[in-house]
């Protein structure tokens, strides 16, 4: 006879604390078991065999394990596609309900679609619950009931509907009992087995620096200094509850609470305008005739432009999968105007290095940076790679720490002139959106 069990389904919450889907499991549910799936339809478009993320995932699913463990819970742990994972997984117990928490980007909308549609034609419900963000979906927007395309009047409306009630911990600890806690013992697959192997690189560590967070309007955009939170690539991944970590901004840095609430811009405005993720979201911006000069893009992706703060900034993501967010936007809006390259190259390659790969929050930040986004910098705004260095890294502490050859013979001279450059994209630009 097969066994009775509700699902809670581990995504983008590798936590077990404040965790409102799983909350809900084991408060409306009984021999509640977790499970996470390794999908491979995501995995099968990673280039690296040592991707840093697989790692990352990896470490923080055995420490949860461990957790689980604590309980006397058993967590699963699948590889493969997920609408063939859950035909399994109902072909081998009674699935009385699957529970998880939703996820906003295009391939995760319709992934859940197939699986809900597979659990309905079975009999089973498939409940989905807001974790991710404190907002979600139309929750924030304009009194005519459409969405805000422009972040400060979104913010000052986030702010408005913002109550503490909303960021009460889920206390899942109060329905503890309610796991299934004879099911049998599980390994998790090596990274071998899933078929890459342990990154290199590391991960920042799951620590909430006070003193960081509360000197964060000040030391944010210096990128020598460690002035910003690190936790991009945990809320990325839920390890932390952005529940807390927007209580705790509340508490300390409207700065930082600012750039939370950015983060759910991004995520309501890919929700609203998915086509964002490959078209422009202003159409006149998909005329720009582009060089696209592929010499070039690649001295750019190497960190060989002849442009220290740019190069710096290369060099620090391509050695630790992560960039400071100030050099984030001076490396794009150099591939975007100073070399005329597409914002989606710069898009891709992104995707493929960050550690804190946010698909919402990537493509509004290149778009952002190229002027054809949301709220974005006007198109004849164009950083001057120079200018900047001397701003933000006037000691050039940042820049000799990324590049030894700096000053030396051995360093390039500049792949494009500043002046040529910018009068060039201006140009271009006009002709486009006129």
């Amino acid at each position: 006879m097969k066994q009775s069990i509700t699902f809670f389904w581990h995504r983008r919450d590798l936590r077990i604390e404040d965790n409102h889907g799983l909350f809900r499991a084991l408060s409306e549910s009984d021999n509640v078991v977790p499970v996470f799936i390794f999908d491979t339809n995501i995995l099968s478009r990673l280039r690296a065999k040592d991707d840093q993320r697989v790692s990352f995932i990896h470490h923080y699913l055995t420490a949860l394990k461990v957790k689980y463990k604590k309980l006397g819970v058993e967590l699963l742990v699948k590889v493969g596609e997920p609408i063939q994972i859950w035909e399994s997984l109902c072909e081998e117990f009674k699935v009385q309900a699957v529970y998880c928490n939703r996820d906003y980007e295009p391939y995760a909308l319709h992934r859940d679609r197939l699986v809900y549609d597979g659990l309905k034609e079975k009999g089973i419900t498939f409940f989905g619950f807001k974790d991710h963000v404190v907002f979600e979906k139309a929750e924030v927007v304009k009194d005519d009931g459409l969405p805000y395309t422009v972040f400060t009047p979104y913010s000052k409306k986030w702010k408005s509907l913002l109550t503490m009630e909303m960021l009460r911990a889920f206390p899942v600890e109060q329905y503890r009992e309610n796991f299934k806690k004879d099911f049998p013992e599980q390994q998790i697959p090596s990274l071998r087995e899933i078929g890459f192997e342990q990154s290199k690189k590391a991960f920042p560590g799951l620590i909430v620096d006070q003193k960081i967070l509360n000197n964060y309007h000040e030391t944010r955009d210096i990128p020598s200094v460690n002035g910003t939170s690190q936790l991009s690539v945990h809320l990325r991944f839920g390890t932390i509850s952005t529940r807390k970590l927007t209580k705790i901004a509340l508490e300390t840095n409207e700065k930082y609470l600012n750039e939370l609430i950015w983060r759910e811009f991004y995520q309501m405005i890919l929700f609203h305008f998915p086509h964002t993720i490959e078209k422009a979201f202003k159409p006149a911006y998909d005329r720009i005739e582009w060089v696209n000069d592929e010499e070039q893009f690649e001295k750019w992706c190497e960190g060989k432009t002849g442009y220290p703060m740019v190069d710096a900034g290369m060099r620090e993501l391509n050695a630790t999968g992560w960039m400071h967010n100030r050099t984030r936007m001076v490396v794009a809006s150099f591939l975007v105007k100073h070399l005329l390259i597409d914002w989606r190259w710069g898009e891709a390659y992104f995707k493929e290095k960050l550690l804190d790969y946010e698909c919402a929050s990537n493509v509004g930040g290149w778009q952002w940076a190229t002027g054809s986004g949301n709220d974005a910098a006007p198109y004849f705004r164009v950083f001057n790679p120079t200018s900047q260095q001397e701003k933000f890294d006037p000691d050039l502490r940042y820049i000799r720490k990324w590049i030894p050859e700096y000053e030396t013979k051995n360093y390039p001279p500049p792949i494009v002139e500043h002046t040529f450059a910018r009068d060039r994209v201006l140009a271009v630009f006009k002709k486009a959106l006129q």
